[in-house]
This record gives structure tokens, C-alpha cells and sequence, in this order.
């Protein structure tokens, strides 16, 4: 079963957490699928990591770019895996049945939308009624808190 951390937003967006988690994900030795709400979410995830600073590189594609075999970071809205990765970040408030092909599970979403935190909520369930291993991670005024 996988390992899905729920990622509590309070003082940054997605497009300000990602590039983060997977420069740590990377800098591991692993790689990474990014799921998205859209097709546009995916061409905008795809702009905001090439024009990231914090880390300056996050070698990444999509299907618009191909070769996904060779991608480190593979966006998507769809469930292809072409990469092999072991990480999964969900995005848009994305649900997926098929976390436990993949060791960790990053579940980012906005604290300040209340429909986003219910959503989560139901997610949370279905994950602990599916048998994962979960962790609720909030971000605080420096850093994040394990709770």
C-alpha cells in the first residue's frame, strides 16, 4: 500500500509548493507523475516548472512533448504512467483509485477553499478505508507540521 501524505495549503498555491516537493523527489533518485483537474492545468503546470527558480531545473513532459519514458516529472490528466515514476502529486482535487502501484502520494490542496478541504476530507476517508498509510501535512509560517 502506498504511503499518501495530504498536503494542507495555507500560505502558498500549488504552483508555489510543487516545484519543491519535486526537487526534493528528484534529488531522492525518484521519479514523479503530476496529475491535473484539465488538459489547461497541465499546459500551465508545464509553464510554471520550466519558469520555476527554487529548484532552476525540473526536467519534465507531457503528452504534447512525448517521450515519456525519459521523463523524470511526467504531467498528465489522465492515469498514464510512462515513466515508471514511484511518486504521484494530485492536483485540482483529482481522486485516483490506483495509489498503491506507487510508494508516495502527495495530495496538495488549497486550505483556504472551503469545497477543497471537504473534498480532501472524503479523499482522506476513502484512502484510510482502503487500507493506506496516511499523513496530514499543514504548512505553518515557516515550514510544514506533521499532524
Amino acid at each position: 500500500m502506498a504511503e499518501i501524505g495530504f498536503y494542507h495549503l495555507t500560505r502558498s498555491t500549488p504552483e508555489q509548493a510543487l516545484p519543491a516537493l519535486l526537487g526534493r523527489t528528484l534529488d531522492a533518485g525518484h521519479r514523479a507523475v503530476v496529475r491535473c483537474g484539465s488538459e489547461e492545468r497541465v499546459k500551465w503546470f508545464d509553464d510554471v516548472l520550466w519558469r520555476a527558480d527554487d529548484p532552476v531545473w525540473l526536467p519534465h513532459g507531457t503528452r504534447a512533448t512525448g517521450h515519456g519514458s525519459w521523463q523524470p516529472i511526467w504531467l498528465t490528466a489522465g492515469e498514464d504512467v510512462p515513466n515508471d515514476a514511484t511518486f504521484l502529486f494530485l492536483l485540482d482535487g483529482v481522486a485516483y483509485d490506483g495509489q498503491a502501484r506507487f510508494e508516495r502520494v502527495f495530495d496538495l490542496f488549497d486550505g483556504h477553499d472551503e469545497q477543497a478541504v471537504a473534498a480532501a476530507r472524503r479523499r482522506w476517508v476513502a484512502c484510510r478505508e482502503a487500507g493506506h498509510t496516511l499523513t496530514y501535512w499543514q504548512q505553518q509560517a515557516k515550514g510544514w507540521t506533521r499532524k
